[in-house]
């Protein structure tokens, strides 16, 4: 039987901190500018690489994009990324997402996300939050026929869709599901 102390605890947890930290995820950028110039590459990558999201984009009332996010584990792990929230192609808020998870895991990578708020009281419920949750509620628009990501027409019925993408390191798999999302002054 395994037993857990604070000590081994307050270790692994501060390991998954270093490790994240680490990693190339906006951390150490200074202001608004330096977000604005990844989500604007995030997004001209998104769009080249999937087209179909134009179309997810045109019929948003609001998108979250994410363009880097880096997760770290070895049994406690945690995630952390900058991004910014976008209305009618105008940045109108920075925000900072962060997650925590324990369980069965070792490794490390970085993704981009964007979220796709399709409703105007989802895109308000999002920005009037202290702190949104991302929950079971968020429909995933997956990758498809090769290269192709397609949104169906469920997608566009649902109030926030998620785009997960540019995966790259060692932990397979990529969710956004407990991810806190909270506003930032940048």
């Amino acid at each position: 039987m395994t037993t857990f102390s604070r000590r081994g605890f307050m270790i692994s947890a501060g390991g998954a901190a270093l490790v994240t930290a680490g990693c190339a995820n906006g951390v150490g950028s200074r202001g608004g500018a330096a977000i604005d110039a990844r989500t604007d590459t995030t997004l001209n990558y998104l769009y080249n690489r999937y087209p179909g999201t134009r179309d997810l984009a045109s019929k948003s009332t609001g998108m979250l994009v994410m363009p880097l996010v880096t997760e770290a584990g070895l049994g406690i792990g945690g995630s952390y990324g900058r991004g910014a929230l976008r209305v009618g192609g105008a940045t109108v808020d920075y925000y900072l997402q962060a997650q925590a998870s324990i369980g069965l895991q070792i490794g490390a990578q970085q993704y981009a996300h964007v979220l796709f708020f399709m409703t105007d009281e989802a895109l308000s419920n999002f920005r009037t939050s202290a702190g949104w949750v991302a929950g079971a509620d968020i429909k995933y628009a997956i990758q498809s026929q090769g290269d192709r990501l397609s949104a169906d027409t469920i997608t566009s019925l649902t109030p926030v869709v998620a785009v997960v993408f540019g995966q790259a390191g060692l932990i397979a798999g990529a969710t956004i599901e407990g991810t806190k999302y909270t506003r930032i002054i940048a």
